[in-house]
């Protein structure tokens, strides 16, 4: 899911580096000519959102709506049904792809890049973690970006720097904008890697990581790689529990929508991203809340796959308790919506190619579209006396959940001899229930966008420190 943010000026200020090979008809001749009618163009782009969710919404009430009122209501519905049903089952019978470990040839170089913001209780693990790991006698850098911090982060980064020779650290000032993605695209010019590696500030990884995940850059097409986020603390309680579930049943629907040729996602924290694909689509946006979903749609529609690995995964912080966990999931839900109504038309247009928008489509209804149309159908089927009419969809998106969310938490358990199939089941059951407030996130957050304008305060996730078990 999309990593931590912090607060800055909810402003739309065109400051966004260029995605002229995506959102331009312009050669590239006339995009080095242009370039101020490119900006105005992107910048336009990421504007007018609370029209276009006002009108998405207006759209899905009003559909929903009619589908009570017209005979064929249910069959149109029994009928999209059926056709994600055969999707589904092309997704659960998939075999994931086995990828080669090794590398022929000289490893490429890699950057990694940690963009921090008060820090002090994860800073000096993540360095030292960071800048132990094993990769071509240890010819990789790591770069800490402080974005200002205000508490005893830069103090400890200046002791870590004398200690690790990997180690470079750039400030930022009170008056650089952007969040994490504008501390992204201050620092990536000054980094000398193939491969740029971003984590967050709690992040923990094995030490053979890299090793582990570079290899898959040999296939010319992968613009990125995913791998499967962990739960550092998931055993403190229902929340943290059903995060690590969470990130089980997502990983999964990761590989096997990726296996039969649909959409690879990126997740923020512990996302690897090949150097000519992410200058090829202008860096990181600066005009959206999740940076790591938004750069997903643009490497897709500039042709490159993201591929998703289990192992090794990344541990980070769960947040504790429903408060942050509402905040956090707002956060994702708009910022996942937000690239849907910035991108649609090029979407539509098939730049990604069949498998790939049929794929990220059905996503966007069993995800989006069905949690906003829940409210109408549950009064129409109030009013009318009758059983909603997205039941038979409805019930095809949790059984697959919950059957996504089994196989996923076996598949986290694939270093283990045997599994405890009562375990998984009741871990399963739970998380199930703990997925449950996507429906009121996923509703609330469309319907909000539809009357308000995009919200780029973010409430910032508290890391303790808490080690890995």
């Amino acid at each position: 899911m999309p990593a931590n943010s912090w607060p800055e000026n909810d402003s739309d200020n065109g400051t966004s580096a260029p995605l002229n090979s995506l959102v331009s008809d312009l050669s590239a001749q006339q995009e080095l000519v242009e370039d101020a009618n490119a900006m105005s163009v992107l910048s336009h782009r990421f504007k007018r959102r609370t029209p276009k969710a006002a009108l998405v919404l207006t759209i899905v009430w009003s559909g929903t709506i009619a589908l009570h009122l017209v005979s064929w209501g249910y069959i149109f519905i029994l009928g999209l049904t059926t056709i994600l049903g055969i999707h589904a089952l092309g997704i659960i019978f998939a075999r994931p792809r086995h990828h080669h470990k090794e590398i022929h040839g000289d490893l490429p170089s890699v950057s990694l890049l940690v963009a921090a913001k008060n820090e002090e209780a994860v800073i000096t693990r993540l360095v030292k973690s960071l800048c132990s790991l094993e990769y071509a006698n240890g010819e990789y850098e790591v770069w800490i970006i402080d974005d200002n911090s205000t508490d005893n982060t830069p103090h400890l980064l200046a002791e870590l720097k004398q200690e690790y020779k990997h180690l470079k650290v750039f400030r930022r000032s009170a008056e650089d904008s952007g969040g994490k993605s504008g501390a992204l695209n201050q620092v990536l010019p000054m980094t000398k890697g193939d491969i740029i590696v971003v984590f967050d500030a709690d992040a923990q990884v094995n030490p053979d990581l890299l090793l582990q995940v570079v290899p898959l850059f040999q296939k010319e097409q992968v613009g990125a790689v995913q791998v499967r986020k962990a739960i550092t603390n998931a055993k403190e309680n229902f929340w943290t529990k059903g995060q690590m579930a969470e990130m089980a049943v997502d990983t999964w629907f990761q590989q096997q929508r990726t296996t039969i040729g649909g959409l690879g996602e990126l997740r923020g924290n512990g996302q690897f991203v090949r150097r000519q694909a992410l200058d090829g689509c202008g860096g990181w946006n600066e005009e959206t809340i999740t940076d790591d979903l938004d750069l997903t749609i643009r490497l897709n529609l500039d042709k490159w796959d993201i591929e998703c690995m289990f192992y090794p995964p990344v541990q980070e912080e769960g947040v504790t308790n429903v408060i942050a966990l509402w905040h956090q999931r707002n956060r994702w839900a708009e910022g996942g919506y937000q690239r849907y109504l910035d991108y649609w038309d090029l979407i539509l247009q098939n730049r990604m190619g069949t498998r790939k928008t049929w794929d990220l489509l059905i996503f966007l209804l069993i995800m989006y579209i069905l949690p906003t149309a829940a409210i109408p159908d549950l009064l129409m089927s109030l009013i009318r006396h009758r059983p909603p009419v997205l039941t038979s969809v409805t019930g095809l998106s949790v059984t697959m959940s919950f059957v996504g969310m089994f196989a996923g938490l076996r598949r986290t358990r694939q270093d283990q001899k045997t599994s405890n199939y009562f375990v998984l089941l009741l871990q399963t059951i739970r998380g199930s229930i703990y997925m449950l407030h996507w429906l009121v996130v996923m509703s609330s957050t469309t319907a909000r966008m539809s009357v308000r304008p995009k919200r780029l305060k973010w409430v910032k996730t508290v890391h303790t420190g808490v080690e890995k078990d």
